[in-house]
């Protein structure tokens, strides 16, 4: 019992720690591209609106990235104290990587993140523009290293046993792992879908303050513009993601579905409260042939259920659920997006209550993402390296006592993080690049 509650609140910590980190590379990976736009945009029309909003992204920017790293260097230490058994196990690949990760990305942000902040007016423009560059290029670099661990994890590739250790055999084939090329691209969209809702949101926010504000509206309509096309690419991409996982992680995948028994032209779910007594889902509302049309291109194709992974299954309600979050948050921004488009060209003054629309999407992004990373993660269970380690096996000898007491203070203390995070936020938006 004691091992089981602390199998249980050492995943509920880490899971707590990881989702609160996430919020923060997800918004600032895409801002960052955003303010180069700003950047150049002002260096060739030298307009004052360009640079106050160009400003204000930028604080915003910082104290996002403030927020990620503190997170995340809180969430590095969790490996040793909960998770002792997976650096064993695993360290000789995952070491290296997270070590690329801040040899290659994180020095390269924090270097050139002072010149950014404050060089404008102490280096001479191209500096400065590099500097911008150089930052968003840093945070691209950041995912790109902590996806192909997060990948390998999923669909271990390119290592051997040497000696009884795990080492990587070709690192290329380690870092290109079959998951990674669509899981990288699925995560750098969502950050771009993400901060441009951020930047709807809040720009929204500022004109229904200020609707004589220029800068912000401008702003909306860029945010506006750029998530448009980000979120059918998205869609797309995401279905590409589904057809690989259905490869490589057949189990994710019938537990999206909530698939229990293998079948030949297996419905689509769109609606169900799946019951694992049962092992049924309680009233579904279904399309007929529908996932084997969609998964497999044809209507009577076989697809496999849970009962052919038992024991080694996730748990099947938390992806379930979350999956459908995802999708209808996704499509939803992607209605507004195209609806905002063409409500607001030539409008000088837009409509209260579509302002009011986006700034209720502001932070659909976050929503979408931490929806999506918990099918992913979840539905690896119960495995922390897909075939090589289970995620029991990767604990330590930290008591149950002593993770619900650290798991407390993690919830205060990231709850008082996060209401500040806001009220500056909020106070930024509103008060907008004046």
């Amino acid at each position: 019992m004691e091992a089981t509650e602390a199998l249980f609140l050492a995943r509920a910590q880490f899971g707590l720690n990881i989702a609160f980190h996430i919020l923060f590379p997800s918004l600032t990976i895409g801002l960052a591209w955003f303010l180069v736009y700003f950047r150049v945009r002002y260096a060739r029309t030298q307009e004052v609106g360009w640079l106050e909003t160009y400003r204000l992204w930028t604080k915003i920017f910082a104290l996002s990235f403030a927020m990620g790293v503190v997170s995340g260097i809180v969430m590095s230490f969790q490996f040793g104290t909960n998770w002792p058994g997976f650096m064993l196990k695993v360290g000789n690949i995952a070491g290296p990587l997270l070590a690329y990760e801040v040899l290659v990305a994180f020095f390269l942000e924090a270097t050139f993140l002072g010149v950014m902040l404050y060089g404008m007016n102490r280096v001479p423009a191209w500096m400065h523009i590099t500097a911008t560059v150089l930052v968003a290029a840093g945070t691209t670099l950041s995912a790109f290293w902590i996806l192909a661990l997060n990948s390998w994890m999923h669909t271990p590739a390119g290592h051997v046993v040497v000696d009884g250790q795990l080492i990587a055999g070709d690192w290329l084939a380690v870092i290109f792992n079959p998951s990674f090329p669509y899981r990288i691209m699925h995560m750098l969209l969502a950050s771009g879908l993400t901060a441009a809702f951020v930047i709807c949101g809040l720009s929204a926010w500022r004109l229904l303050k200020a609707p004589a504000d220029v800068a912000a509206l401008r702003t909306l309509r860029t945010g506006v513009l750029v998530a448009s096309m980000i979120a059918p690419l998205q869609i797309f991409v995401g279905d590409l993601h589904g057809l690989n996982t259905l490869e490589h992680q057949p189990e994710k995948i019938a537990a999206i579905e909530g698939l229990w028994e293998t079948q030949q032209g297996a419905p689509l779910v769109l609606f169900a409260i799946p019951n694992e007594e049962t092992r049924r889902n309680d009233f579904a509302v279904e399309i007929p042939l529908g996932a084997a049309l969609i998964l497999k291109h044809d209507a009577q194709g076989e697809l496999k259920g849970l009962n052919d992974f038992e024991p080694d299954r996730p748990p099947v309600a938390p992806v379930f659920w979350s999956f459908r979050i995802m999708v209808g948050l996704g499509f939803s921004m992607l209605a507004l997006a195209w609806f905002g488009t063409w409500r607001l060209r030539g409008a000088n003054t837009p409509a209260r209550w579509l302002l009011w629309c986006f700034a209720g999407f502001t932070f659909s992004g976050w929503l979408a993402t931490l929806a999506g990373w918990m099918v992913t993660e979840i539905g690896r269970q119960p495995w922390l390296v897909r075939g090589i380690l289970r995620t029991a096996d990767a604990t330590g000898d930290v008591t149950g006592a002593q993770l619900g007491a650290s798991l407390t203070a993690y919830i205060i203390t990231y709850g008082i993080m996060f209401t500040s995070y806001m009220v500056v936020l909020t106070h930024l938006a509103a008060k907008g690049g004046t």
